[in-house]
């Protein structure tokens, strides 16, 4: 019995999650003190969801080193800036990332909404500067290229993403260490039913309120509405979106689209004329759940 649970010991640090870093060593920046808690709630559509976020982690997902290809992503799962479905569209996602022998990290990131968040629509942004840093500065370690990082969001993750993707070179904190001053600029980004503009009548009501609360400025919505931030070296992109989505309209995905080849960047996209909104890896789809052999095929052709 001894020797079976040292066995099962050793076999669960071959699981597939190896920690969870938190992304601010120093303290977190854009904070206020308040007496809010981290809220997990489990009960929903049996979805892991996660609200209030107080301390902002990467959770590391890697494959074995024969395995490896040296890609990397981290992972931005949406809620509508109110919750993050950490399992169905972090976690899952990794784990199928690594089957492909490629690494990840789920980013928890604090959501705007929180007390404890001194400027609401900065701090998503911070977080995921940072976690992309973060991974760059541990890719030795982690056996990855430092030049083939990615990040890939689902929803209002996917506005994340693209914010990180179009403003990562945003001073959007001072420095802290030597890891803010690596690039926080991805190499690639992968997008499923993301949310893109803050305009009207497209955008996301749930998600543009919590980013950026009631009656924002023009020109907030303008900096938060990614289509209009795309430049020349905005990283090759890769989106997914459905046309039967009415949480997310579609249009969210080709005004980015359109903007990525006005601008020259690389950029495909896969429109499915059915599958609504969140639906992950899609499993039991029999046609949506190929969008992962479309991403699988995009990635293995990327410089």
């Amino acid at each position: 019995m001894k020797k079976w649970c040292i066995l099962m010991l050793i076999l669960s640090s071959y699981g597939y999650a190896q920690e969870i870093i938190p992304i601010w060593k120093n303290g977190v920046v854009n904070t206020k003190e308040s007496d809010e808690m981290e809220t997990i709630i489990e009960e929903t559509d049996d979805i892991l969801l996660i609200a209030k976020v107080q301390k902002p982690t990467i959770e590391v997902y890697l494959p074995s080193k024969r395995n490896a290809t040296g890609q990397a992503v981290v992972i931005c799962p949406g809620g509508g800036y109110t919750v993050l479905a950490y399992d169905w569209e972090g976690t899952d996602i990794a784990k199928w990332l690594n089957s492909r022998g490629i690494a990840a990290f789920v980013l928890k990131y604090r959501l705007p909404n929180s007390k404890s968040i001194a400027q609401r629509n900065e701090a998503p942004l911070q977080d995921a500067q940072r976690a992309l840093r973060l991974v760059r500065h541990n890719a030795k370690k982690w056996n990855i290229n430092a030049e083939k990082i990615g990040v890939m969001g689902f929803s209002a993750g996917g506005h994340l993403a693209s914010t990180l993707g179009t403003q990562f070179d945003r001073e959007s904190f001072s420095k802290k260490d030597e890891i803010d001053s690596l690039s926080a600029r991805p190499n690639f980004m992968i997008l499923l039913y993301p949310v893109i503009t803050m305009k009207e009548p497209y955008a996301n009501d749930g998600s543009k309120l919590n980013l950026l609360g009631q009656n924002p400025s023009d020109e907030v919505i303008m900096e938060y509405s990614s289509e209009l931030q795309v430049k020349n070296n905005t990283p090759p992109t890769f989106i997914v979106h459905s046309a039967d989505d009415t949480a997310v309209p579609i249009e969210n995905s080709l005004f980015f689209f359109k903007a990525l080849n006005e601008k020259g960047v690389a950029a495909e996209m896969h429109i499915y004329p059915s599958g609504g909104h969140g639906y992950s890896l899609a499993s039991g789809d029999k046609y949506l759940q190929t969008w992962v052999n479309r991403l699988e095929d995009w990635l293995n052709n990327l410089p």
